[in-house]
């Protein structure tokens, strides 16, 4: 990471800068006690940012809880909040129940999803998203440890 920094310290940083920007509270579970490489640190980063950027932008939450691990079967990132989730009509776009913004212009709805699925497919991992209607959402990545 930049300056030498590992990704739990990566992670603090911007976890705290965020929470102070978006004014949503965030609980830090568990973060990463080992290295992890390089190209996982920066998908984890992308993934990270594309999520927070959601939970700020239409999921109405007043809590983001974090949990990022790192063991001997490899990563698991876990984004969750309580904002307002999806509807099962929207769960295809990934757009939340009641969102109603258009995407900017050059953007299509559900762009921020399939940035993280690529941070993600970049260094062999997957994502996947699950949502419940008034209750929240979460993001789920994990990156299998290579031999």
């Amino acid at each position: 990471m930049r300056g030498g920094q590992s990704l739990a310290e990566a992670l603090e940083s911007y976890l705290a800068e965020w929470g102070e920007r978006s004014g949503i509270a965030v609980e830090i579970w568990a973060l990463p006690a080992t290295d992890v490489p390089a190209g996982v640190c920066e998908g984890v980063m992308t993934a990270m940012r594309e999520a927070l950027d959601n939970v700020e932008r239409h999921s109405g939450a007043r809590t983001v809880s974090i949990a990022v691990t790192a063991g001997s079967g490899g990563l698991r990132v876990t984004v969750s909040d309580d904002g307002r989730g999806f509807d099962a009509s929207g769960a295809a776009t990934g757009r939340p129940a009641g969102h109603t913004r258009r995407p900017a212009k050059g953007q299509a709805a559900g762009q921020g999803i399939a940035r993280m699925r690529a941070a993600f497919a970049e260094v062999g991992g997957s994502l996947s998203v699950n949502s419940v209607l008034g209750e929240g959402t979460t993001v789920t990545g994990v990156v299998p440890k290579r031999p």
